[in-house]
Order: C-alpha cells, then structure tokens, then sequence
C-alpha cells in the first residue's frame, strides 16, 4: 500500500476552524493507525473486527480515507467500489443488491468509519471525511448509489443527517456479531444537497452535515489532489 501520509499528497485543510487537518487517501488495506482507530472506536460499542484484504477497483484493495491532526490520525473510512466479487453488504443484503444491480445501478460501499472521541469539531470531521469519498465514488469513479450497513441504533443519525434510508429491518452480521441494517442514498441527491448546503453560513434552518461539506472551490481543489 502506498503511505498515507506521502508528503505530496497532504493537504492541510480545516476551512471551519481548530487545529489544522489534514485528509488524504489512497488505494490500499485499511492498516496501522487507522485499523487502530477503527478497532479502538468498535469496541467502544462492544464490536467485533478483524483484519481482512478486500479487492475493489484497484488490485490493492479498496480506498482509505483519512484525517488526521499533527501525527494523531482522528478520522478514517473505506470507499469500495462494486466488482466481481461484490461488496461486504452483499453478505447480508445480496438480493436487495442484486436488484439494483439488475437495473444498471453503479453501487459503492462506505464502511469502516471511525472518528477519535476526543477529535474537536467532531462533525465537520464527519462531514468532510464524508465528501472526500463521494468525491472518490462519485465525482471520479461515476458510482451512481451508496450502501452502507449501520447498526440499528445509528438509522436515525445517518438518516438525519446524511439523508441516507433504511431499506431492510435488522439482521445479524457476524463480521462484527452485531445486528445491521442496509442504508442508501442516491449520489445524485448527495451532489444536490452539498450544491444546496455546502460552503453556506446562513444555516440556522440546516437539519443535515451538508453546510459543514466543502463550497464549490474547496471542493474542486480536493477532487484535483485525488490520487
């Protein structure tokens, strides 16, 4: 896996204030401290997680997001793209995948989130680890639907806030021994809320993470800088 931290792929970026963050990415098996914080954070909430190599649109695996402040990594999330072998979702929602992928629909998977418990500014954090993979999947991989797995007691949040739907009741995962229900959104309406939102400070009737996404210019420094 190339370095996350390749100096000439760092941008240090915090366009809403606190210590300067910088966010990169790259293809590759979620490793080092990003695992650590990944581990760290699902066993706060009681979460079984193994190590695992999963191939996606590069023969090394699938896309790190990260965040980090100084030499602390605070935030991470993988970007898998759908392929022969399918997506982690597919262990338990297959057939609600196979009809999506029945109508031509180009799927992507968000997982392994994990943002530091004591990273200030948490959902900005959140926000911008957020976009930094729908810029991945959507604006250069052209993915056209996310799905994610959450378990049953984060519905509400990504629902709120990132305006993703449940699609399926609670099932049981046994990657993580924990139970999961399947969330999407199409990456169309993703574009048009951060085109609504993002960048605004007028934002006192914003219910949702978009304004905290970047504005239209941050943006498109970001998607230049993609690996």
């Amino acid at each position: 896996m190339i370095s996350l931290f390749e100096e000439s792929r760092r941008t240090p970026l915090n366009p809403h204030g606190g210590p300067p963050l910088e966010l990169d990415s790259d293809f590759g098996a979620l490793e080092g401290d990003a695992y650590n914080l990944v581990e760290r954070r699902y066993g706060d909430r009681g979460l079984a997680l193994t190590r695992e190599r999963f191939n996606s649109r590069n023969e090394d695996g699938d896309i790190v997001c990260t965040a980090r402040t100084g030499d602390h990594i605070v935030g991470t999330m993988s970007v898998r793209f759908d392929g022969p072998d399918g997506l982690h979702t597919d262990l338990l929602f297959e057939a609600e995948l196979a009809e999506w992928r029945a109508a031509g629909v180009k799927l992507c998977e968000f997982g392994r989130l994990a943002v530091d418990r004591n990273a200030p500014e948490s959902r900005a954090l959140l926000a911008q680890i957020f976009h930094l993979g729908y810029l991945h999947a959507h604006r250069r991989a052209r993915c056209q639907r996310l799905v994610i797995e959450v378990n049953p007691r984060h519905v509400a949040f990504y629902r709120r806030w990132l305006g993703l739907l449940p699609y399926t009741t609670a099932r049981h995962n046994p990657r993580v021994n924990a139970p999961a229900v399947l969330m999407s959104i199409d990456f169309d309406t993703i574009r048009e809320q951060i085109s609504l939102w993002a960048g605004r400070t007028d934002v006192s009737t914003a219910r949702c993470l978009y304004p905290l996404f970047w504005d239209e210019a941050t943006e498109a420094a970001m998607l230049a800088k993609l690996p």
